[in-house]
């Protein structure tokens, strides 16, 4: 049976606040994901001074700096998120939004791989440092073309791949633009290689459709609340949400089956009973 590795992608949505980042963790150990994922940036190097400037009212302040710093998560927080999910035994890794961010977490010996942004998958120098980490990669591919996902699969390197993730990058995206049989085509393009979907649409049936079609991991946005503060919370799935994907995600493992078309055990007495004509 096919084994699909899920992803809760905390993201942003704990909103600046420790505990509630641990609320999310606790949240997707009970549903039953293998791993969390956050976002690191370091702020002066991914925004200009003109961009951190400018006004925006949030719960932290009236500029984007305020917004910004409010939102991230230093080294005590994520010794803390280290520990949390050691000792609810669930993985945890994030995606890197600048070469600081990058050593930062490869210095967490328990942080499993190194996910590449998908904006940043036209980014050689960041690429290339990503690589030179050892860490296995994530490929999200949001905002790409094949041309700017194969050249970004020869610079990191197929063998350093954990999975080539297809996805779009619209928050929500519509489920015209979802377009899931990139995944059958991925496989094709990428033969050997693990291709997974990383969903930014509040709804959970596209998920196990996308396992059917070949998905071994998926990743969707967790949140506590829809109508909380943030960008990514829309395009989020809550509590209830998370438990019901996650059933339906291992009950479509089960439905795939290996293609084999025998007789099952269970329908030889509808045979003896409907059957007229016995056959082989």
């Amino acid at each position: 049976m096919q084994k699909t590795e899920v992803v809760a992608e905390i993201g942003i949505n704990h909103n600046g606040d420790l505990k509630q980042a641990l609320q999310l963790i606790d949240v997707a150990v009970a549903a039953g994901c293998d791993f969390v994922k956050f976002q690191k940036r370091t702020i002066e190097d991914v925004y200009t001074k003109e961009e951190l400037d400018e006004p925006r009212k949030s719960p932290w302040g009236m500029t984007n700096r305020d917004q910004k710093n409010g939102l991230e998560f230093g080294a005590n927080e994520y010794l803390d998120i280290n520990a949390h999910c050691r000792d609810r035994g669930i993985g945890w890794f994030a995606s890197p939004w600048d070469l600081k961010s990058i050593d930062f977490l490869a210095n967490f010996g328990t942080c499993a791989f190194i996910k590449v942004p998908s904006a940043l998958m036209i980014d050689i120098a960041y690429l290339k440092a990503c690589r030179a980490t050892g860490r296995k990669l994530i490929l999200s591919t949001g905002m790409c073309n094949y041309f700017m996902i194969d050249r970004a699969v020869e610079v990191v390197g197929r063998n350093n791949i954990h999975c080539l993730m297809h996805c779009t990058s619209t928050y929500p995206s519509k489920p015209e633009e979802l377009n899931l049989a990139c995944i059958p085509a991925f496989h094709k393009r990428y033969p050997g290689m693990t291709i997974g979907f990383s969903n930014h649409n509040p709804g959970i049936i596209y998920m196990p459709a996308a396992v059917a079609l070949g998905a071994g991991m998926i990743e969707f946005h967790i949140t506590l609340d829809r109508a909380s503060y943030g960008s990514d919370q829309p395009s989020s799935i809550e509590p209830e949400g998370a438990f019901k994907l996650i059933k339906h995600i291992r009950g479509m493992e089960k439905a795939i089956g290996d293609g084999n078309k025998i007789i099952y055990e269970s329908e030889v007495p509808i045979i003896d009973k409907l059957r007229k004509i016995k056959g082989d």
